[in-house]
């Protein structure tokens, strides 16, 4: 009796699968630590022009810009506006003036959302390339570790069965309704891709293009993203997608199981679901 209750909690719990190998806990672990300081370091070199434009120049004889963030003296004070595609919103105390009232901060971020919190573009560069070239190794890291163990053909390269299971789950998804089968979902085979094999490259990329030695040493990448500012509107682009899917990711780690995400990406090890469910899921 002991042992067929023991099977039946055993069941109804579901078995553990080795869903992560140790360079992917590994990687992901330094990406994220990487992109945040990316993204904070970021906006403070941001700040220090805040302005996107599209073409090889920029300044007040050009008219090509597609988002400013900036200050405006209005009868109240000082006034934050942020201008995208020529449409001008009033973003006082976020973008373009933040602060407190009685001391007004000119700044197109916020410092909240800077690194270094105040004006120090130097330490901002710094800080941002050392972050960005530990991601570029990282990535060259996770891309030959995944081609050797088969991570990258057998757990994120979507088939044609997958594909044709895309309604099915986008709906699923609509419901938070959450299959733990130890395998990745299309929409997440979909969505690593994309960041892996179309963000990562294009952030790379676009940011070596912004650097005068390496348009120097490959000046075609200034011929393939349309000039050096152009690239910088790609490249801060692409970083807000990245922070779109980091905030997409982390609400579906919290609608699919905290524990058990969180076990996978720091064990390795995932509790599928009951086999009951499992089967009826199939």
């Amino acid at each position: 009796m002991a042992l067929a209750e023991e099977h039946h909690q055993a069941k109804s719990a579901g078995r553990l699968v080795y869903r992560q190998s140790v360079w992917t806990r590994a990687t992901h672990w330094i990406w994220a630590i990487s992109l945040f300081f990316l993204l904070l370091s970021g906006l403070q070199i941001f700040n220090a022009h805040s302005t996107l434009y599209i073409g090889q120049q920029s300044g007040f004889a050009f008219d090509n810009s597609v988002l400013s963030m900036g200050a405006v003296r209005t009868p109240e004070g000082l006034a934050g506006r942020t201008t995208v595609l020529g449409d001008q919103f009033d973003t006082t105390g976020v973008f373009g003036v933040s602060g407190t009232s009685e001391n007004p901060q000119v700044r197109g971020f916020p410092a909240a959302l800077t690194l270094p919190s105040y004006r120090d573009l130097a330490t901002g560069r710094v800080v941002h390339f050392f972050f960005a070239w530990m991601l570029v190794v990282t990535l060259l890291v996770w891309l030959i570790a995944s081609l050797v163990n088969g991570h990258l053909r057998r757990d994120l390269a979507p088939t044609g069965r997958d594909l044709a299971h895309l309604p099915r789950d986008v709906a699923d998804h609509a419901r938070l309704r959450f299959h733990h089968t130890g395998k990745y979902n299309v929409l997440q085979k979909l969505s690593y891709c994309i960041v892996f094999f179309v963000l990562f490259p294009l952030i790379v990329l676009t940011g070596l293009t912004m650097s005068p030695g390496m348009d120097a040493a490959w000046p075609w990448l200034l011929d393939v993203f349309g000039g050096r500012q152009t690239a910088r509107t790609i490249h801060f682009v692409a970083m807000m997608l990245l922070v779109a899917f980091f905030l997409v990711h982390i609400i579906m780690v919290f609608a699919a199981g905290p524990i058990n995400e969180l076990r996978s990406m720091i064990t390795g090890w995932y509790r599928t679901d009951p086999e009951t469910k499992r089967d009826s899921a199939s």
